[in-house]
């Protein structure tokens, strides 16, 4: 059996959503299995979409590329990637292969690749320039009752170094999240939303739809998240990630309609249980990940495979111990192999990690996992 047969043979129905898990960002043989496990369901088991943890708006680029070749490969990764990802060479191999395999293939029968998290880096936010301007020109290409002028929306937005200023990251008051301009914004970001949607019957079978509504959903969340930053409460942070995961599944959800979908990122946003972080002082934010999100409205549409890792030595991860996940799975002959969580043994302890980078599984949450994909070293 292939890995896709395997994982799939853990599931009681093709999921709309089939969401694979890292426990760390960046290594190949990671990257490899995930493209392996994307390939094998396109040609045996009729995906069609896999979705990234990367910048929404920007993956338009990669899938532009893939669909139609449009545009140089190298250009393509550099732009079609956030965090940097596209230098990768399993990013880079995954969009060859995409393109490969559409070149001279029907649209119903391409392979398509999105973009999942929010124009979202760890220093900054994106402007939401974009976004609302990407929404405002679609409808005024197709009738009347803006709530604005173009115009209104570049003189109220500004410089966009005003809203990636990177200061704001770790200081609320550098922030223009709530400033009045950002305000007036977000009622106008409201209007333009609700005028999408009370328009949805003529509008969505035409050209530039979709991207209407990835704009829509962008545009709201930055904006919300850029009020967030600008906040000086302990509970900055705790909504800063809410807003992210949230945005994150408004994406997931869309992409369902297309389904099946393959879904790669950090397990700690595709887990179903609430993720929280260690931060400075006594401050653990909580928040619910996307996946727990997407879960809650999918159900059994929905399934998380969680990968573990048995070793990264060059950070300092070494052989597991054997009384852990890990220890436990780093002894089966297979590499990778799929495991049933069920099948683990009870009394199991949870894995001390060497480096921050990398985060073990929890044997507490295991059976809220569809399936553990283990891979040795990394």
């Amino acid at each position: 059996m292939t890995l896709a047969s395997h994982v799939l043979a853990l599931l009681p129905a093709r999921p709309r959503l089939l969401a694979l898990g890292e426990p760390t960002h960046g290594r190949e043989p990671l990257l490899a299995v995930r493209n392996d496990l994307f390939r094998q369901l396109v040609e045996e088991h009729g995906y069609r979409t896999i979705a990234i943890e990367s910048d929404c708006l920007t993956g338009a680029v990669v899938d532009d590329y893939v669909t139609s070749g449009l545009g140089d490969l190298d250009d393509v990764l550099a732009r079609g990637f956030s965090h940097e990802w596209g230098a990768f060479p399993g990013n880079r191999d995954l969009v060859r292969w995409m393109r490969a395999h559409n070149d001279g293939r029907p649209a119903a029968e391409q392979v398509r690749f999105a973009g999942f998290d929010g124009p979202l880096e760890i220093t900054a936010a994106a402007s939401p320039r974009e976004a609302l301007t990407g929404l405002h020109a679609y409808l005024e290409a197709v009738g009347d009752l803006l709530p604005c002028t173009a115009e209104t929306v570049q003189r109220l937005l500004g410089a966009d170094d005003r809203w990636t200023n990177p200061a704001a990251m770790m200081d609320p008051a550098q922030s223009v999240g709530r400033t009045p301009d950002a305000d007036r914004l977000r009622l106008l970001a409201d209007d333009l939303v609700a005028l999408l949607n009370a328009r949805t019957p003529e509008l969505i079978t035409t050209p530039g739809w979709d991207r209407a509504r990835l704009h829509a959903r962008t545009a709201v969340g930055l904006l919300r998240y850029h009020r967030w930053m600008a906040d000086p409460s302990p509970n900055r942070m705790a909504w800063l990630l809410s807003v992210r995961d949230s945005m994150m599944a408004a994406n997931l959800l869309a992409l369902a309609d297309r389904g099946p979908v393959l879904v790669s990122a950090h397990n700690a946003h595709l887990q179903r249980h609430r993720s929280s972080m260690r931060m400075m002082g006594d401050l653990r934010p909580q928040w619910w990940s996307a996946g727990a999100i997407v879960d809650a409205r999918l159900g059994h549409e929905y399934a998380f495979l969680a990968t573990a890792l048995g070793t990264i030595r060059d950070q300092g991860v070494d052989t597991p111990p054997a009384d852990t996940i890990e220890g436990r799975l780093y002894a089966l002959p297979d590499d990778p192999c799929v495991v049933d969580p069920r099948r683990l043994a009870a009394g199991l302890t949870p894995r001390a990690s060497a480096w921050f980078g990398y985060a073990p599984l929890d044997p507490a949450y295991a059976s809220r996992t569809d399936g553990i994909v283990f891979v040795k070293d990394a």
